[in-house]
């Protein structure tokens, strides 16, 4: 009896660790496990989103609204990826996780756009008008963020063409020999190529019933995205990457975040 009871209990422990545990999820790709999958993952986990332990998140915050900001740079393929709302989405998860009240962009509907407008401008008498409605009435802060700059900095680019060096080895090597160096080195092929971004981001914080600016910063952060190859004797590899976009900008806000959370609170 004794020993069932425990059985019994036993698995109601493993049961219940299971079911609380995080879910974990298994790998489809054909590749999965090999040398270029190793080498992927270990690039993509730098790359991966990582949550910022920011100094005053036991301390609450004043109560905000994030309003999309502006996206001021020259690069098409920058802007045709990035809207204002992408950056404000960022900023409304990490401003909550820094523990600050935000009333989200999704439930104040069309009284939005007269929100942005009114601190856009700095009109006082609108933005007090528009602060009376609802749950808008706590609101201290309206914060914003802006990409400033957004351009591709840096380019280097460098390879090796095997096919001149085993030319000459097959005219002056001589033999079987030479000719066996010279089909070797000349089935070289190597290539390299870095590109570095240079991104800026503006946060600004706007008193909610006057529109006066409470407090702004400024920091910018490298991308650097490359890719390499090598080809000897048939036998071929590459890779590429860097981090992306999207992460960058995440990054960007973070550190805008932080600031905001250890200076401003």
């Amino acid at each position: 009896m004794n020993h069932s009871f425990w059985l019994a209990a036993v698995a109601i422990l493993f049961t219940g660790a299971n079911a609380s545990a995080q879910p974990t999820f298994g790998n489809p790709s054909p590749t999965a496990g090999s040398s270029t999958s190793q080498k992927a993952n270990a690039a993509a986990d730098v790359a991966a989103y990582r949550p910022v332990e920011y100094a005053n998140k036991d301390k609450r915050g004043p109560a905000l609204v994030v309003i999309p900001g502006e996206v001021k740079s020259n690069n098409a393929g920058f802007i045709q990826k990035f809207g204002p709302n992408n950056i404000a989405d960022y900023a409304e998860l990490e401003l909550s996780q820094a523990n600050f009240p935000v009333l989200e962009r999704s439930n104040l509907g069309p009284i939005l756009n007269e929100i942005s407008l009114a601190y856009n401008l700095g009109d006082a008498n609108k933005a007090r008008e528009t602060m009376q409605m609802g749950k808008l009435k706590t609101t201290k802060w309206i914060v914003k963020f802006d990409i400033l700059k957004a351009e591709q900095i840096a380019e280097q680019k460098k390879g090796f063409d095997g096919r001149a060096v085993g030319g000459l080895l097959n005219i002056l090597g001589g033999g079987r020999g030479g000719a066996a160096a010279g089909t070797v080195a000349g089935s070289v092929q190597t290539s390299e190529a870095t590109g570095v971004w240079l991104i800026g981001m503006r946060y600004k914080i706007m008193d909610a019933s006057t529109t006066e600016q409470v407090a702004q910063g400024y920091s910018e952060e490298k991308m650097e995205v490359g890719a390499a190859s090598t080809s000897v004797m048939g036998v071929s590899e590459s890779a590429q990457g860097g981090v992306g976009l999207d992460t960058m900008v995440q990054r960007l806000v973070q550190k805008a975040v932080w600031e905001i959370d250890s200076k401003y609170k």
